[in-house]
């Protein structure tokens, strides 16, 4: 039986040292791997194409000094988002619940935020779980979640183990706010931050961690241009490996020197198909792709420059981390 995997498509953000999104890159800027082996960019394009976005929003009895902040930063990532995207939104304390499923009015969504009140424990890998689920009815191929939350797990049935394998199966981007208390009282709060940089970096999201909650809103926003300013590298992997062992994937720049330096972030891996008895089984989201393989190369309309989007720069909080990326910043007051 021969068989070809269809392209793997990664999602790339590129910043500059102030965290601003940089457009107008060719397909030459950028180097692609595959297990440290060089992989021939078939489809490079850049375009401001609607995302299916999932809104994690805890609802616990520790956000209650944090959630109008963080109301105003769901509102904040609503209003940069392309008008296009769809989201839906998901609350977790004790539980995880499903409070609106997708929805282009914006209007809705805002109505369904002033209804939690915060109370009981954080059940974040369980939210994360039935987020991911929700996204099977997702109408977009580019999917992202957004968690806001200000401590770690210390409810969920699921466990880290259990997330981190899931996300990585699965074609969504990870993006996290978490907003942590200078006092850190209990050791889910001490791990939180390392919890959720860890999952946003498996997609090769960012996450950033906070702690001043009047910060979220400008946060918030930032992944909503990041969203709306990514490129997508697709390559054609080696169908011949047919083991269902994860590949990891490595992005680099390939820039004219004397210019600033640039991160890259993108998606450490995914899964290759797997041959049993004969019969074969695609892991995760077929190779990762989650889109179809009829693509065509859009034009690219930023030839030969380099634009900033400038836009208000990241707040300082305890630290920034960029996960996913070469560069692991920390960014102090």
């Amino acid at each position: 039986m021969k068989f070809t995997l269809r392209l793997v498509l990664v999602p790339v953000t590129v910043t500059d040292e102030s965290h601003r999104p940089i457009t107008g890159l060719e397909r030459e800027n950028f180097q692609l791997y595959e297990n440290k082996h060089s992989q021939p960019i078939k489809h490079f394009w850049k375009e401001d194409s609607p995302v299916s976005v999932g809104i994690l929003l805890d609802v616990s009895g520790s956000m209650n000094t944090k959630i109008e902040r963080a109301r105003d930063a769901v509102m904040a990532l609503l209003k940069a988002s392309n008008p296009q995207d769809e989201f839906f939104v998901v609350t977790f304390a004790d539980r995880p619940t499903l409070v609106h499923n997708f929805t282009q009015n914006v209007d809705d969504i805002q109505g369904q935020l002033l209804l939690p009140k915060p109370m009981g424990r954080t059940s974040l890998i369980d939210a994360i779980f039935l987020a991911v689920d929700n996204m099977k009815k997702a109408r977009y191929p580019r999917k992202a979640l957004v968690i806001i939350s200000d401590g770690g797990d210390n409810r969920s049935r699921y466990s880290e183990k259990d997330i981190k394998s899931l996300i990585k199966e699965k074609d969504v981007l990870v993006y996290s706010i978490g907003v942590f208390d200078t006092s850190v009282q209990t050791m889910e709060e001490l791990l939180g931050p390392e919890l959720l940089a860890e999952i946003s970096g498996l997609t090769g999201a960012s996450s950033y961690t906070l702690d001043n909650p009047n910060n979220l809103p400008v946060i918030a926003q930032h992944i909503a241009i990041e969203l709306r300013n990514q490129y997508i590298l697709g390559y054609r992997p080696d169908s011949s490996r047919r083991d269902g062992k994860w590949r990891k994937i490595k992005v680099k720049l390939a820039l004219p020197p004397k210019l600033p330096t640039l991160r890259v972030q993108a998606r450490t891996g995914y899964y290759g198909p797997l041959y049993m008895n004969g019969h074969k089984r695609m892991c995760g989201e077929c190779a990762g792709t989650g889109a179809s393989p009829a693509l065509r190369q859009h034009p690219n309309i930023f030839r030969d420059r380099i634009d900033l989007i400038l836009r208000q720069p990241i707040p300082k909080g305890r630290h920034i981390v960029l996960a996913g990326s070469d560069h692991l910043p920390q960014v102090r007051n």
